[in-house]
Formats: structure tokens, C-alpha cells, sequence
């Protein structure tokens, strides 16, 4: 040091930190390399803590890579910092931090905290403030490495009182209103700002609001400010929206590749008109604009639009689905990405993450916010402990405490016993950790799936878990109705219940959904084509318009010309008698005979004749029912009497009515044969 005084020819409390970097050089190497006399590796530290002591040298990003807790002990002694480090491996430990480098397993973030300390210039963790991570994150010395690892020493600090918790940096899902003119985008902006609804709502439509503010810049400039639109506006925007194509009036176009130019979906062409009503409605509502049209009416989804737009639930295969369940059951510790330290969340509550979203049919913002405790064993009704021997487990009933959510307050459901006993095995070994805020009930509570002291990320199912299972299962991402994704779940598991040989009603499936009101509830279940299938066929259309009966052929009459001069020679077989009335399908008695006629006794002589007959010729016949005809073979008795009694004065193909006749008004229906359909043997 006192040589380098000598070449720079002025005094170190004069130097600057490029010169204290320049005498420690980038590396150990680099160092040796420099002296004029033989140096050794030791030296270097012991440099740079007469850089940090006398210079206040901190700038420690030009040095390269070097043991930053070696200079930590060099400055604040051993004893000092193993201290420090042992009060954050407490909490650490506590929260179920675990390190992989130690036999004992203890996070004592040894690189991290030496940096901290080291740019705080203090080895006690209580200095370590609010505003000493704030300049810890904005140190030039903070490289990306750094700045993660700080995040958790600040959770720690936090936890033992010395500073605020951290707030997790997120993705701007509100970029810049650019290309959207004024006063437009200062209206959207406090629209934005004032709303009550959710941030992902408000979010979609600032975008399409967005558009529709490029849109007036191009096409309406009259109209900017939403105090100048018109019925005719509204008119002109509902056309540009039915023709609207993806790419249009948007801040960006890289990232839709061969999607660019195709016409947008019905549902987004909904989507974007009920964010115009709403930011419109908004507006006059507040008394920000005038009212001079009604937007639900000047603004509403064209017919041939919502014509377009139905209930398509995304249902995954069964045959796949019965791949992915089979995975999520067998899931291993090998099957999940991670370093050679394995996995960063313990297989225990990745194991139950999977199969409450296998079985559950929650939401995966549901399933991130279940609560510690939110399963519940009954049998017979009555609660009994999860650990219970004296009742087998398919007999229990789990129940499964479901938070509050975006269509209905907080809601128990029963679910298979395999996902209480997963969920409870990770509950036995989930460490201790501080409560968190549900930012939708605005209370603090343990949430299940967390470690470390935050949630498990939220979007660790779609990219994390999904693809391990379909890797497992030996099934692909994706299919023919898109990528498989957690809720595509839902919609699968509503469908199989509700196409199940004993099938949940739309209500209970409503019920164990959740949904606010059925309609809802239809946009998951859907109707298998076998289960349609089977419904139609119990629904015995074809056999209930249709009756056949036996008609007997009198082939003699017919060859013998008997039947051209007016003998009988069709016999239709009525049960007690025949009829050899021609026009037998047009009979109105003929499903309770009147016996005119027409009418041969089955005890007669003719009849036991006719049967007889050596050339006879057996044959079915098909009858079309009137709605009172099929009472009767439906409803039994009391329909047929009714028949009878309503045809009492209705002649008969003789003539004479059943009146006239002085016939009993009791009768036998026709004989019914069954139908089969299908090829004839």
C-alpha cells in the first residue's frame, strides 16, 4: 500500500475506489501476478480490509470472485459473526430452510449475510434496518445472486423484529398507455385506479381500453375524450370489434408469431364490448362524463357474436386423465426436476399440491390458499380424529375446508380419503411459519402449501408439476383442445361426475363446485356422447311412437283370386281375436277392439280354421300411436278406459259405434310385440 503511495505520489486517504481496486486486482492470480516481489495468496484479504478500514472501499463488484466471509471475520472477528449467523439459522431452521452443504443441515446464509454485514459495515444483525436493505438492494456490489439471497436474510431480520418484511418484486401487468391518446388515457388510468374490481380484471380491460384508445386516435380523434361519444360511436367501435383481427391497436406484435392477422375469437370480440360497457358505464355512473346513451344497449355483443359463444368445457381424456392420476399416486422424488440437492420443495408437499388438484377440482388460487387444518374426518356423520384405528378408511367421510373465492363464500366439500391423508402427511412435517395476508378476506392466516415462509408459486402446477406428472404418465402437454393446465382439472373431474353411472345432479354438482348459480356450473360439466347414448335409448323414442304387432297372411286368398272378390285374407292378430279390416292402421279402435264386423273371435271356428291353414304366411307390422294410445300402453288400465269411454260414440269400420253394438266398454289392449332393431337373423 505505501508502495502504491509512492507510484500514484499522494497519500491513500486521497485515493479513489477504482485505485483501491486497482492495487487488489480482479483476482488472486491477477494479484500475485502484479507485485514486483514474490507475493502470497493470503495477502490479498488482509489488502482489501485496509481498503475497507482506511478507505471505506466497499465497491467490492471489481474484485471478481473472493471469500467474502473469510474478509468478514478478518473485520468483525469470528465470534461476532458465527453469532449472527447462528440466530438467522434459528429462524432458518424453523421455517424448514435447509442446507445441503452442512452435516447438520443448518441455513446460515454464511455468503449472503458476510455481504450484508460487509456493506452495512456492522456484524450485528439489529443495524440491519429497513433502510439498510434498501441500500443493500441498490449497492452496485448486488448482483442478481446477491439480491435473491437478500430477500430471504431480510424475511429473517424481519422475523426477529429489526426491519419490515420484503415485498416480492412482480411482473408489470400495467405497462404504459403508449400510442393512446389524451385525454383517453388519463381517463383509463383513473378509472383504473378507482375501480373496486379485481387487479386481473382491471388489468384486461385497461388493455382493451388501451386499444380502443388507438382506435379513436386513428379513426375518431373527435372522440378521445369519452365525453364526446356518441350512439354512432358505439356503433362504428361494434363493427371495428366484429372485424377486429389479432395484432390490431395493440402496444406490441412480437410476441403472436403466425397468430398475427387471424381473426380474433367470438369470446374475445365479448370480452372486449363488455370492457367498453363497464369503463363507460363507469364513468357516467361516477358523473365524470355526461349521460347521453345507455352503454349496456348502445354496446351489447351483436347476436350473430353471442350465436358463436357456448359452454365448451376443456375436459382432458379419459384415457389420459387415467395416466396422469396413476402418476400423481406414484409420484417419486425422481420424477420432479431439481439440482443434485434435489428438489426445492420436500416431496411431501408436492405429493399432496398433486393429488389435491387430481381429486379436489378446487381452483388452483383455492388449492395455493387452503389453510392449515382444513381437512376434517367424519363417519356417520359425527367428527372423529384422522388417526382413528377404529374406522377403516374407506368407510370415513373427508371433508375438505375450501377459503373463500371469486363465486361463492367459504364452503366444506367431501373429497377421497387418499387426499386428507396426503395433505395431513405434509401438515405433520410442515415447519413452523410466520402468517400471511389473503389479500381477498384480508386476514392473516397458515396457509398449507408454504415453506420458507412464502406460498408455493402460483404458477408452479402449470410449469412445474403438470409436466413432471405428463412425463411420468407418458403423455404429452398437450392435446387437440390446447396445453393441459391446472383448471382444465376442474372441468374433467365435473364432467366424470356428472356422466358417472351414478351421476351427481346439476345442483349437487353445483354444490360441491362451489358455483354461485347453475349456469356457471354448466360451463364444466359436460354431457359424454355415451351417456347420451344410453339416456336416448332408455328414452325409448322409436318404441314408443312405434308398436308392432303380428299380422296373419292368407297366401291362399291371395294366389286364388278369393281376395280380389272381398274375402278376407289379412288377419291381424288382435290377442282374443283377428280383425280383417284392411285399412287396420287407420282404425281409431283399433288398440281397444270394438269387435265389429270385422271382428273374429280367436274361439270361433273360422279362427281355429284360419290357423290351421298349411299355407300361411306369418308377418310384423308397425303402427304409428296417437298421443292417447300411448297413454294407454304407458299409463296402464285407467288410460284405456278413458280411450274407451272417448270413443264410445265413434263408428267402427262396419259402421255401428261400441255403443250401438251394445259392447262392454271394458276391453284387452292390442298385443304388443317387442322391437328389435338391428339386422334380421
Amino acid at each position: 500500500m505505501l508502495a502504491n503511495c509512492r507510484t500514484f505520489n499522494r497519500s491513500w486517504w486521497g485515493w479513489t475506489s477504482w485505485d483501491w481496486a486497482g492495487l487488489c486486482s480482479t483476482g488472486s492470480t491477477a494479484f500475485r501476478t502484479a507485485q514486483q516481489l514474490p507475493t502470497d495468496t493470503a495477502t490479498r484479504p488482509f489488502l482489501i480490509s485496509l481498503g475497507y478500514l482506511l478507505g471505506g472501499f466497499s465497491d467490492f463488484q471489481h474484485l471478481g470472485n473472493f471469500n467474502r466471509l473469510h474478509l468478514a471475520q478478518l473485520l468483525f472477528g469470528a465470534d461476532a459473526l458465527d453469532a449472527a449467523m447462528n440466530e438467522v439459522a434459528v429462524v432458518a431452521d424453523r421455517w424448514g430452510y435447509r442446507s445441503q452443504n452442512r452435516e447438520d443441515g443448518r441455513y446460515r446464509l454464511p455468503g449472503v449475510l458476510a455481504q450484508a454485514l460487509l456493506i452495512n459495515r456492522s456484524p450485528r444483525l439489529a443495524d440491519l434496518t429497513t433502510e439498510s436493505f434498501a441500500r443493500l438492494q441498490s449497492h452496485p456490489a448486488t448482483s442478481t445472486r446477491y439480491s435473491s439471497g437478500f430477500y430471504a436474510l431480510q424475511k429473517i431480520v424481519a422475523d426477529l423484529g429489526h426491519c419490515r418484511a420484503p415485498v416480492r418484486p412482480g411482473f408489470n401487468h400495467a405497462p404504459s398507455l403508449s400510442g393512446v391518446p389524451e385525454p383517453w388515457a388519463s381517463y383509463l388510468q383513473r378509472w383504473y385506479d378507482t375501480s373496486p374490481l379485481t387487479v386481473n380484471v382491471r388489468n384486461n380491460i385497461r388493455t382493451n381500453m388501451a386499444k380502443t384508445g388507438r382506435w379513436l386516435a386513428a379513426e375518431h380523434p373527435e372522440a378521445v375524450d369519452p365525453g364526446h361519444w356518441t350512439r354512432a360511436t358505439c356503433a362504428d367501435w361494434v363493427a371495428v370489434v366484429d372485424k377486429m383481427a389479432v395484432g390490431d391497436y395493440v402496444q406490441r406484435t412480437d410476441h403472436l408469431h403466425e397468430r398475427l392477422g387471424d381473426p380474433i375469437a367470438p369470446r374475445t370480440k365479448s370480452h372486449i364490448l363488455m370492457g367498453t360497457r363497464m369503463f363507460l358505464r363507469d364513468l357516467q355512473e361516477w358523473e365524470w362524463i355526461p349521460r347521453r346513451f345507455d352503454p349496456a344497449r348502445a354496446l351489447a355483443v351483436p347476436r350473430t357474436v353471442a350465436a358463436l359463444i357456448a359452454t365448451d368445457p376443456r375436459v382432458i381424456a379419459d384415457e389420459v386423465w387415467a395416466k396422469l392420476l396413476w402418476a400423481g399416486l406414484n409420484l417419486k422424488a425422481e420424477d420432479l426436476p431439481g439440482t443434485s440437492a434435489g428438489s426445492y420443495y420436500p416431496l411431501e408437499l408436492i405429493r399432496g399440491l398433486a393429488l389435491t388438484w387430481l381429486f379436489s377440482g378446487l381452483r388452483s388460487d383455492e388449492i395455493f390458499r387452503l389453510r392449515v387444518g382444513c381437512v376434517r374426518w367424519q363417519h356417520d356423520g359425527q367428527p372423529i380424529d384422522g388417526a382413528s384405528r377404529e374406522v377403516l378408511a374407506e368407510q370415513a367421510v373427508c371433508l375438505l375446508d375450501v377459503p373463500v373465492n371469486k363465486t361463492s363464500t367459504a364452503f366444506s366439500k367431501p373429497v377421497d380419503p387418499i387426499v386428507g391423508q396426503a395433505i395431513e402427511a405434509w401438515q405433520a412435517l410442515r415447519p413452523a411459519q410466520p402468517r400471511r395476508l389473503d389479500t381477498k378476506t384480508s386476514e392473516r392466516v397458515d396457509l398449507l402449501f408454504s415453506i420458507r415462509a412464502h406460498p408455493v408459486a402460483k404458477n408452479y402446477i402449470n410449469r412445474t408439476l403438470i409436466p413432471s406428472l405428463c412425463e411420468k404418465a407418458g403423455v404429452p402437454t398437450t392435446d387437440v383442445r390446447g396445453n393441459i393446465t391446472s383448471h382444465r382439472a376442474r372441468s374433467t373431474i365435473a364432467s366424470q361426475l356428472y356422466n358417472a353411472k351414478e351421476p351427481m345432479t346439476l345442483f349437487e354438482l353445483q354444490a360441491w363446485l362451489g358455483h354461485r348459480s347453475p349456469t356457471s356450473t354448466q360451463h364444466y360439466a359436460k354431457i359424454t356422447p355415451n351417456t347420451l347414448t344410453r339416456a336416448y335409448t332408455e328414452a325409448g323414442y322409436f318404441s314408443r311412437n312405434l308398436r308392432t304387432i303380428e299380422v296373419l297372411i292368407d297366401r291362399d286368398a291371395v294366389t286364388s283370386g278369393a281376395a280380389a272378390g272381398g274375402e278376407p285374407w289379412q288377419h291381424y292378430d288382435l290377442g282374443h281375436g283377428f280383425c280383417t279390416y284392411s285399412f287396420f292402421e287407420q282404425c281409431q279402435h283399433r288398440m281397444a277392439c270394438a269387435r265389429c264386423d270385422f271382428y273374429t273371435p280367436k274361439d270361433s271356428t273360422q279362427a281355429q280354421l284360419l290357423e290351421a291353414k298349411a299355407n300361411l304366411q306369418r308377418m310384423l307390422i308397425s303402427i304409428p300411436l296417437t298421443d292417447d294410445e300411448r297413454a294407454a300402453v304407458d299409463d296402464g288400465q285407467s288410460a284405456l278406459d278413458a280411450l274407451l269411454e272417448r270413443l264410445a260414440e265413434a263408428p267402427t269400420p262396419a259402421g255401428p259405434s261400441p255403443r250401438d253394438l251394445n259392447r262392454p266398454t271394458a276391453s284387452h289392449l292390442l298385443p304388443i310385440i317387442e322391437v328389435r332393431q338391428g339386422a334380421q337373423g
